[in-house]
């Protein structure tokens, strides 16, 4: 299933190649997980929006562990590491490329409930409720998914060993089916779904001035809702070529020129660019995030000086009341906090 690195027909070289195919190598292992670690460890972090981001931050972490194993297969030009390696890298590749949309519609969803419906959203945006969406998203991209990793195959052809993810017989039928149902589910579908939630977002951010009856709120919500409408745009910009290209590639078109080589390498390399904008994008956008991260990367002195004080006056009291009582003392308590 990896970039052959000079094809010299389209056609040929998409036979092998069932499914977009992601760049070997990215600069994701120095930003994204960083962009984890204060979502994990911060509680004011723990909100319906950074769980859903949390989700995507995942999704493009476990498509990072499968980048040696594309690197080496480019670099070799076969396929080393057996069947096993083989399917479960394929697998990952659609759980990558559905969770992320669906994720982002999600988000989409959540963000227009809360400018449109702010009193149901203190009921329904609630961090309970997000996880048990990002689970349903899971099991939603499962469809996908685990149908990938049945059919993805390790098989010998142009005297090379190769993954790939090989279509039930007749081809000619199944892979106009295929796809479709890809492009409808992984981007049409969605993509409409999120066009109508920024839709009526954008009516109702302009028709009320005040939303929640704070101007604080107000601000932090349009924020929020400008970073998420950055990260769905940022992501319908990166996958739209390349969706183009393989439904073109599954209904059979003829793309055989240098160029549309090219053209789907650079295809191919924006569509995975993508997971790796996306940390950047919150790193900018999301005041809250830049906070926390500047306090987990750069703890202040003071807050150090506080946590240990205030652990050493824990320690002193629970000794304190261990002596008391091995002593039977029960005279009047000193003071037990000293500075």
């Amino acid at each position: 299933m990896l970039i052959d690195p000079a094809p010299c027909d389209l056609n040929q070289y998409a036979s092998r190649h069932t499914q977009p195919l992601p760049p070997t190598s990215s600069p994701m292992p120095l930003i994204l997980i960083p962009s984890l670690l204060p979502l994990h460890r911060y509680t004011k972090m723990k909100t319906a929006t950074n769980i859903y981001i949390f989700n995507l931050a995942l999704a493009d972490s476990l498509y990072l562990a499968t980048l040696p194993f594309q690197g080496t297969d480019v670099f070799l030009g076969f396929w080393p590491f057996g069947n096993a390696l083989c399917k479960a890298v394929v697998s990952i590749d659609y759980y990558n490329m559905f969770t992320s949309i669906f994720t982002l519609t999600v988000m989409s969803m959540d963000r227009y409930v809360a400018v449109c419906h702010p009193v149901k959203a203190l009921d329904m945006r609630t961090p309970h409720k997000a996880k048990v969406v990002n689970i349903c998203v899971w099991v939603l991209a499962s469809a996908f998914g685990v149908p990938a990793m049945v059919m993805g195959n390790v098989e010998e052809e142009h005297d090379a060993v190769e993954c790939l993810m090989v279509l039930p017989e007749p081809r000619s039928y199944w892979d106009p089916v295929f796809g479709t149902c890809i492009f409808l589910f992984s981007f049409l579908i969605p993509v409409a779904i999120i066009s109508i939630c920024y839709s009526l977002m954008v009516k109702r951010l302009r028709s009320v001035r005040i939303l929640s009856g704070s101007k604080e709120k107000d601000r932090n919500l349009r924020r929020i809702t400008r970073m998420v409408l950055v990260v769905v745009a940022t992501f319908v910009v990166c996958w739209t070529p390349i969706q183009i290209m393989v439904l073109a590639q599954f209904l059979g078109f003829n793309l055989s020129s240098f160029f549309t080589v090219v053209l789907w390498h650079f295809c191919i390399a924006l569509g995975y660019v993508n997971s790796s904008l996306n940390p950047v994008l919150y790193a900018f956008l999301d005041e809250n995030f830049k906070r926390c991260f500047r306090e987990f990367c750069q703890p202040s002195p003071f807050r150090l000086d506080t946590q240990q004080s205030g652990r050493m006056r824990s320690i002193a009291r629970e000794v304190a009341a261990a002596y008391r009582k091995l002593s039977g003392f029960n005279g009047p308590r000193e003071q037990e906090d000293v500075g």
